[in-house]
């Protein structure tokens, strides 16, 4: 679905998902780290409370330099090559498998043609990302934070990522197969698919923000060990109101923005040389 190429079994959309969802990944980190660091520190990190974007950037470039930016970006360089391409490869090949069936043909009533399986297959999808992703994104925010990380807390906030990652993979996955579905054409261009998965994907995080806030949170030990509606609450009351719980939505925004438009023009370059090459044959 998240490509016009035409497609073959299951199992090797699954495995060519797989590929070039590992270009996807790496491109995501490369251009958007700077800013999930920025986002990062403004939600979790003691001094950062109450600073701007702007405040952040400009304290985190005084106190470490560039290098400050990109700190912690390595376990998500190693793994979101891996995790991106496992919730693509897992969409990818449910999306295809369920072809024929029920879910692909029934449509959601009053959803603009929206079919079961992409729902479907957006839950499978990040349900795999969220067990590989929780332990990177863990060791991640201890580095941003300036904290060590211990191995036996790998999975210290697994919950929450997981209600964060199965709102945002559904929410991206429905946009982009809509917009694949009335602006077909836009596939074809190479300032399209920037286009459409950078707004699909940063809509998809204004949805779950507050979820990524709450994770950020869990995962740096801010505020100690609570439960999620008690930090949520807490997170109301200290930092501003319902606004505290989208803190750090403008550097993540720009994050979202550029990385998976990036991303996304990577990847279909991919797709199209894979069926080049004769793969899908």
């Amino acid at each position: 679905m998240t490509h016009n190429e035409q497609r073959t079994h299951w199992v090797k959309e699954g495995f060519i998902g797989l590929g070039v969802g590992i270009l996807y990944g790496t491109t995501s980190v490369v251009v958007g780290h700077p800013f999930d660091t920025i986002k990062t520190k403004m939600q979790a990190q003691a001094g950062f409370e109450r600073t701007t974007m702007f405040q952040s950037f400009t304290k985190t470039l005084q106190r470490d330099g560039i290098r400050g930016l990109y700190r912690g970006a390595m376990p998500p360089l190693m793994g979101s090559g891996i995790f991106r391409s496992v919730q693509f490869a897992v969409f990818e090949a449910a999306y295809t498998y369920m072809d024929g069936t029920f879910a692909s043909e029934m449509a959601l009533p009053v959803l603009q043609g929206l079919q079961l399986r992409v729902i479907i297959g957006g839950l499978l999808a990040a349900t795999s990302r969220s067990i590989i992703e929780t332990p990177l994104e863990y060791a991640k925010v201890r580095r941003q934070t300036g904290q060590a990380w211990d191995v036996r807390h790998l999975y210290q906030g697994f919950g929450v990522t997981w209600i964060r990652t199965a709102g945002l993979m559904t929410s991206y996955f429905i946009t982009v197969d809509y917009l694949r579905r009335t602006q077909p054409d836009l596939f074809k261009t190479t300032l399209g698919p920037f286009l459409i998965s950078g707004v699909a994907a940063t809509g998809a995080w204004w949805l779950v923000w507050p979820f990524e806030n709450m994770k950020s949170q869990v995962q740096a030990g801010y505020g100690g060990k609570m439960s999620l509606w008690r930090r949520m609450k807490l997170t109301v009351r200290e930092k501003g109101g319902l606004s505290g719980l989208y803190r750090g939505l403008g550097p993540g925004s720009i994050r979202s923005f550029l990385a998976n438009g990036s991303s996304m023009v990577v990847m279909q370059w991919a797709q199209r040389k894979v069926s080049e090459l004769g793969f899908r044959d």
